[in-house]
């Protein structure tokens, strides 16, 4: 690499770090129970958290490239996350995306072990998600058996491009393996509908800029952003909500989500060429 891209790549692993640290800051991590990566679109690579270090042990110095095509270590001497697979897909498909966070952060954890998204129910809602925040379905037996930090990402792309979140979430308080039955059945017509391909560029049914986040299904959050940090702000912003939401409905089980008009009122007037919120 000459002088200017090694600069960049440092300037990368920097930032990783520091939004890395910011996880614990904000309390959305226990142990060692996250990570956060960014990437550099010219150069093809991602930077990324070591796998099972200790926050208050970890230097820039300490963050792993990784190609994003093939997930080669390309500099670092520790193991990358073993989250890196379903990062690297992410950013495989979400073109406009430069930062990743995964965490198990409790509240938005909570609702994704109950296997359900997170509805608009208010404006702090509406302010940074343009809609549900969605639940993925159930990983099928071949997924977990297999590449299963792939196939996660693959659910998440799935989940996007179109397979019905709502749908999903009824079927998945019933018998878990009847479950896993019709997701079997739906998966490879899902995959059929989703080229992975680089130079492809897909349709998304929810558009992953706005909705940038999803819980997948008994496991935990993901979400993405801008770069590393704006990936955190938003990370913050959706254990903000799943704690807001789990209470509203603790007062009212059946409360529907907030109007449409409202919604798209506070979105939209932070978001897309009409905004005019701030400076």
């Amino acid at each position: 690499m000459i002088g200017l891209e090694i600069e960049m790549l440092e300037n990368l692993k920097k930032e990783v770090y520091e939004a890395n640290m910011l996880l614990p800051k904000y309390g959305l991590v226990t142990f060692t129970w996250g990570n956060v990566s960014g990437i550099d679109r010219d150069a093809g690579l991602v930077v990324i958290k070591p796998s099972g270090v200790e926050y208050d042990a970890m230097t820039p110095d300490d963050m792993v490239v990784v190609d994003l095509i093939t997930g080669e270590t390309k500099d670092g001497t520790l193991k990358p996350s073993s989250d890196t697979a379903t990062h690297l897909e992410l950013y495989r498909n979400f073109k406009d995306i430069g930062g990743i966070v995964h965490t198990h952060s409790r509240w938005a954890t909570t609702y994704a072990q109950a296997r359900q998204g997170i509805i608009p129910l208010g404006t702090t809602h509406g302010d940074y998600f343009y809609g549900e925040i969605p639940c993925t379905r159930l990983m099928t037996e071949a997924e977990i058996a297999g590449d299963y930090e792939l196939e996660t990402g693959k659910v998440i792309v799935e989940t996007f491009a179109g397979v019905n979140a709502s749908d999903a979430n009824a079927k998945s308080h019933a018998n878990t393996k009847a479950h896993e039955s019709d997701a079997n059945a739906n998966v490879s017509d899902a995959n059929a509908n989703v080229d992975t391909d680089s130079a492809t560029k897909v349709t998304y049914h929810i558009d992953p800029l706005s909705v940038p986040a999803v819980l997948v299904a008994s496991h935990g959050p993901f979400t993405w952003g801008t770069d590393p940090h704006n990936a955190v702000h938003n990370a913050v912003v959706l254990e903000e909500l799943a704690f807001m939401a789990w209470h509203d409905r603790s007062i009212d089980p059946w409360l529907n989500p907030m109007q449409q008009t409202l919604l798209d009122k506070h979105y939209l007037r932070k978001h897309g060429s009409g905004a005019y919120y701030g400076q």
